[in-house]
């Protein structure tokens, strides 16, 4: 559901097996990405859901994205995926590693969590690992002025509002399409919250569209970055950037991409893949968090 102009595609060999993968937008365009996965299906190993969420996933519950449900409904053969089953395993492997390996001592650091829904295992681990978390979900999905610091509420918030959220056209709450690349008419209305935490973690696209101009010494824990996000973030001052997904021939991809990859690969269905099975493919592949400071340093 992104913009076409973030496309790419490559291939890299995984031991013996090449793996040809392929990031296609449709501009915010539903019949159109509901006839492409109809043109795949049977013809991929798997189809990953991009700029839309099939679940989001809170207190191990899951809840269902109808106008995503529709698209994975074209699909009758290839298994398809958002990205949702692989972010609770590979983001908490990808924080852990970044403060045991001292790349970030997160306690006491002030962290937004631009949706912590849309990440809920970054949710339940950053308040462990000693940091002091506010929850943008009503800010940036709902356009409400309430800073959410503890997770018991963004329980509370999960349980009340996204099974009414589910069945909202998915616009409403997420930029799609040429949105994307926009910054939001609201975006002078979190300024302060942006200034008061030194990391900004979380979904790219909400960090994008609505970060101030001044950026100056934050830390961006994200994906989907391209290398001309990467220049745009250090042009506003920010000192690092560290994407949860890996850099793939230059730059990083979804959860759902790299779902994609695990399903392919490992014969099974999204049905039957446990969190086990995600950390194994992880250590395998040995995907780490992709670490870049201003300087050029990785």
């Amino acid at each position: 559901m992104g913009s076409s102009t973030r496309d790419k595609k490559f291939t890299a060999c995984e031991g013996d097996i090449e793996v040809t993968v392929e990031r296609r937008g449709t501009d915010g365009d539903m019949e159109k990405a509901i006839e492409l996965i109809r043109e795949l299906d049977g013809k991929v190993d798997a189809i990953g859901l991009g700029g839309i969420d099939l679940y989001l996933i809170a207190n191990n519950k899951k809840y269902v994205i109808h106008d995503a449900k529709k698209m994975a409904d074209a699909a009758k053969t290839t298994p398809v995926v958002d990205g949702s089953g692989l972010k609770n395993t590979l983001e908490r492997y990808a924080l852990n590693y970044i403060a045991q390996n001292n790349i970030i001592d997160f306690k006491g650091k002030k962290v937004l969590l631009v949706s912590g829904l849309d990440r809920f295992g970054m949710a339940e681990l950053l308040p462990e690992l000693g940091a002091d978390v506010t929850y943008g979900d009503a800010m940036f999905a709902l356009g409400l002025p309430l800073k959410v610091k503890r997770l018991s509420s963004l329980k509370l918030l999960a349980a009340t509002l996204l099974p009414i959220v589910g069945r909202l056209p998915f616009r409403i709450i997420y930029p799609t399409g040429s949105k994307q690349e926009k910054q939001s008419r609201r975006q002078n209305d979190y300024n302060k919250v942006f200034a008061e935490n030194e990391i900004i973690a979380g979904d790219f696209h909400y960090i994008n569209r609505y970060m101030p101009s001044d950026m100056t010494g934050k830390i961006i824990i994200t994906n989907t970055t391209t290398s001309t996000d990467i220049e745009n973030l250090f042009s506003k001052g920010v000192k690092m950037i560290i994407s949860t997904t890996p850099n793939f021939d230059g730059r990083s991809f979804g959860t759902n991409l790299c779902e994609g990859i695990i399903i392919a690969l490992s014969g099974k269905s999204p049905e039957e893949i446990k969190p086990e099975d995600y950390e194994y493919y992880i250590k395998k592949l040995n995907w780490l968090p992709n670490v870049i400071k201003k300087d050029g340093d990785n």
